[in-house]
């Protein structure tokens, strides 16, 4: 190999870069950047130091077998196979399909995502799959599917916004999470027009100051109120695109009687933003030739997440920025394939193409391309909270098969999780490395890294890219694409089951055709000559980088705009405080890459909170010191960190460490009853200091 052009392992930016072999051999392949849309050639710190993950010491180089003594020994993969096999047939003779769950990654390539919803289905012939994925975009996707018809991150290149003169941001802290997309924001800071809202004083919040724009920080959990403030001054001051409204909408009559009793006075008392910030925040976005309402999961990861994606984009409706040139809405997809993992079949409800499971002609189109009859095709299964909470239950998921995900640090309530997980009769759990999920496993099987493996990807913009392999896997790992092949043979499942992933994407594209996400124009030869690929992209067609030009894609083309209220949260009381998580710039996710890259754990190898100077006076806090959040859920201890970047009311913990220093020990698994996201950004927690504690 002389170089390979690929992409980031890590978000869904994914970033471009090339990798060489090394001239020492210290690391199988060295890392440059290259331009491309999204990184216009930058990386972050995770993108510059993603090929040390390659040499780890501790990479799972064979298949594991846990102990009666809880030690895992290495076995052979005729093994584990056939005892996984084995494990299916008895579990399914004696419990039915359904005593299999598996769940899935949002960073599977688009060719490993596909077949794994095809696996679980046809193979398992299990209903319960769903992913992580639940966790990140599904309030989102839920608002979008619901308004437009469709769920795409963003319905427009990242690139439209470099000319913007106003981008609002709610609930995203990109400076951290990706970081080269700040330089797409340079133009709306120019002009002063950067609004970012988010409780703390963020990295990408820091990018508003000095007349770049203005950073609005509200109550913990108030973003649906203040969004329907402000969308109630767009109307009450009659600053809407009455025709846009108009001709490319329905709903405005109840949308407005919703927020009509939102004036900017009672907003304020709610979400401590003042009437005249909001009253100017109305005035700008309305005010702009081009602007861009952008969310994150800052807003989207609570109970009320789809109802307030729901009011940004009525807020988006109203001024007429979705489908308009130079202006748009969309929301900011996290995981590497977190868009095409949940495209083509991972999601508990859904078929490949963004087919729903319950429509009968999808079923159909389906069943044709697998070769099986549409009856065999099981109904929809229950999204990821509820199928971790079946686990090891009488009557419920006997076996869980795991592949790309850490649920023991990623999921709410993870003291539940990790119980859970301990009832079942077999925990299978796919990684390269011994994950805090995988060390709870009965059986590890070792898998490719993002550099030893050919596929595709789908990112933030609806792109689908080419990741190409530029390093060789060691002996003992396998693709998951092998995986699901032996499996399906030992379980004697019909269809084909390819090792090439060219061939997978080939069937996936045809199983895609005629669905909302569609595929069907696609190839990897097509990829490889370099094409932009946005989909949909139908046969015959060059793709579709803008959606929404001309119609919606609900049945009459007109979008809808959705009437939602604000429904009172959990809140302190007494001395108790709002905690939020989020992410820190050299970590990513659940941490199981970055914790082991030297460069990146090392500035942050333990949980630091943050607290207000006056909240930590008033509890005999010191800087530096340790402190003991808990609520009804958990404890989590973690040393100090006192800023004025936080609200006096709110408490910050990052959400990347495990065990005992898991944020998610006191998250609540309460989910949104339209997308079932997790209130993973507001918990309330007593803090205390922590007796005699340096």
């Amino acid at each position: 190999m002389t170089a390979a052009d690929t992409h980031c392992p890590y978000c869904a930016l994914q970033c471009a870069m090339t990798l060489t072999a090394t001239p020492d051999g210290r690391l199988p392949v060295e890392v440059s950047g290259r331009d491309f849309p999204t990184n216009r050639g930058g990386l972050c710190k995770k993108g510059w130091t993603s090929a040390e993950l390659l040499a780890r010491g501790d990479r799972l180089t064979a298949p594991l077998m846990k102990q009666p003594d809880g030690s895992f020994a290495e076995a052979s993969w005729d093994e584990v196979l056939d005892r996984i096999a084995d494990s299916v047939l008895t579990l399914r003779e004696k419990h039915g399909p359904d005593a299999i769950g598996v769940f899935g990654g949002g960073g599977l390539t688009n060719e490993k995502a596909y077949q794994l919803g095809k696996f679980a289905r046809i193979a398992l012939r299990t209903r319960l799959i769903d992913y992580n994925g639940r966790f990140c975009m599904s309030s989102a996707a839920a608002a979008a599917n619901r308004a437009f018809g469709l769920d795409r991150g963003l319905p427009f290149p990242l690139a439209d916004l470099d000319t913007a003169d106003t981008v609002l941001v709610l609930g995203s802290n990109m400076g951290d999470t990706m970081p080269p997309f700040v330089q797409h924001l340079q133009g709306a800071r120019a002009q002063g027009g950067l609004i970012v809202v988010d409780p703390r004083r963020s990295t990408t919040a820091r990018l508003a100051d000095d007349g770049a724009g203005m950073h609005v920080q509200p109550v913990p959990g108030t973003d649906l109120a203040l969004l329907l403030g402000i969308a109630h001054v767009v109307i009450a001051e009659e600053l809407y695109d009455r025709d846009y409204v108009d001709e490319r909408t329905v709903g405005f009559a109840a949308v407005r009687r919703s927020v009509a009793s939102w004036w900017p006075a009672r907003t304020e008392s709610v979400t401590g933003v003042p009437a005249e910030t909001i009253r100017a925040l109305a005035q700008r976005l309305a005010g702009s030739s081009s602007a861009y309402i952008l969310t994150g999961r800052g807003v989207e990861q609570h109970v009320d997440g789809t109802d307030t994606a729901t009011a940004a984009i009525n807020l988006a409706l109203l001024l007429g920025l979705v489908g308009r040139p130079g202006s748009g809405y969309g929301t900011l997809t996290g995981q590497g394939n977190g868009q095409g993992g949940r495209e083509h079949g991972q999601k508990s409800d859904q078929l490949p193409g963004y087919r729903k499971i319950t429509d009968p002609a999808g079923r159909a189109h389906v069943a044709r391309v697998w070769g099986v009859d549409p009856a065999d095709i099981p109904s929809a299964g229950v999204p990821a909270v509820q199928l971790l909470a079946r686990c090891g239950i009488d009557g419920g998921v006997r076996m869980l098969m795991v592949h790309g995900a850490n649920v023991v640090v990623s999921a709410p309530d993870v003291s539940q999780v990790r119980a859970a997980l301990g009832r079942l009769d077999l925990l299978v759990v796919s990684d390269f490395f011994l994950s805090e999920t995988a060390q709870l496993a009965d059986i590890v099987l070792p898998v490719l890294q993002w550099a030893e493996e050919e596929g595709t990807m789908t990112n933030l913009e609806g792109r689908v890219i080419r990741r190409r392999r530029a390093a060789t896997p060691p002996p003992g790992a396998r693709s998951e694409l092998w995986i699901m092949r032996e499996l399906a043979a030992r379980l004697g499942a019909p269809g084909t089951w390819s090792l090439d992933p060219s061939e997978v994407f080939d069937e996936l594209a045809r199983a895609s055709a005629g669905g909302l996400a569609d595929y069907s124009g696609l190839s990897h030869a097509l990829l490889d000559s370099g094409a932009e690929a946005h989909w949909p992209y139908p046969a015959g067609s060059s793709g579709t980088p803008h959606l929404f030009r001309d119609r919606f894609a609900h049945d009459d083309g007109r979008a809808r705009l959705v009437a939602v209220r604000s429904r009172r949260q959990e809140t302190p009381r007494g001395s108790e405080l709002s905690l939020i998580t989020g992410r820190l710039l050299t970590h990513y996710q659940s941490g199981t890459q970055t914790r082991r890259v030297a460069e990146l754990n090392d500035p942050t190898p333990r949980i630091v909170a943050q607290l207000h100077p006056v909240t930590a006076r008033d509890r005999g806090i010191a800087a530096g010191s340790r402190i003991r959040l808990r609520n009804v859920r958990g404890v989590v201890d973690a040393e100090v960190a006192v800023t004025e970047d936080i609200r006096p009311d709110t408490v910050f913990l990052p959400f990347h460490y495990a065990g005992a220093e898991s944020a998610n020990l006191l998250t609540s698994a309460k989910t949104d009853p339209h997308s079932s996201m997790p209130e993973f950004k507001n918990a309330v927690v007593t803090v205390e200091a922590i007796a005699g504690a340096e």
